[in-house]
């Protein structure tokens, strides 16, 4: 039997009750690409390997547990995207621990934003992108087992 290793998510998907006005909301603030949309559906570029879905519902559920995260590079990043929210949006932004980035959007999405030097991000070390970077996240317990890195 062959073992499945997962390295991402290829997509995630919401719910809005405006696809139009969702899609420009998420070119605005996270610069997302739109590769194509109709029917009460679209779906945006999310770095190289994932995508948005957007899709329309006639009843939206708030203050649900799910939720998505995206992951920029730089903290300045993530104060750009809550500077956009608050100041453009009129959107409350929750500094947690943990994403220092926290928001509904206009529809009701949980979303949270990290940065590339969360250290919760380990997992992403086999993204050519990260390891272009350069970012360490602390010392492996033995160079000679991948399995501790």
């Amino acid at each position: 039997m062959t073992d499945v290793h997962v390295y991402g998510i290829n997509h995630v998907a919401i719910e809005t009750d405006n696809v139009s006005a969702t899609v420009a909301f998420y070119e605005d603030v996270f610069g997302l690409k739109m590769l194509k949309g109709g029917e009460g559906a679209a779906w945006c570029q999310v770095g190289e390997h994932q995508f948005l879905a957007i899709f329309e519902v006639e009843v939206l559920a708030r203050g649900q547990q799910k939720h998505f995260g995206f992951i920029v590079k730089t903290e300045a990043e993530i104060n750009a995207v809550k500077e956009k929210l608050r100041q453009k949006y009129g959107l409350h932004v929750l500094d947690s621990g943990f994403t220092r980035c926290d928001f509904e959007d206009p529809w009701g999405n949980h979303v949270q934003v990290v940065d590339l030097h969360d250290e919760s991000l380990i997992w992403l070390l086999p993204y050519k992108e990260v390891q272009s970077l350069g970012i360490e996240f602390g010392t492996p317990r033995s160079a000679s087992r991948p399995e501790d890195l």
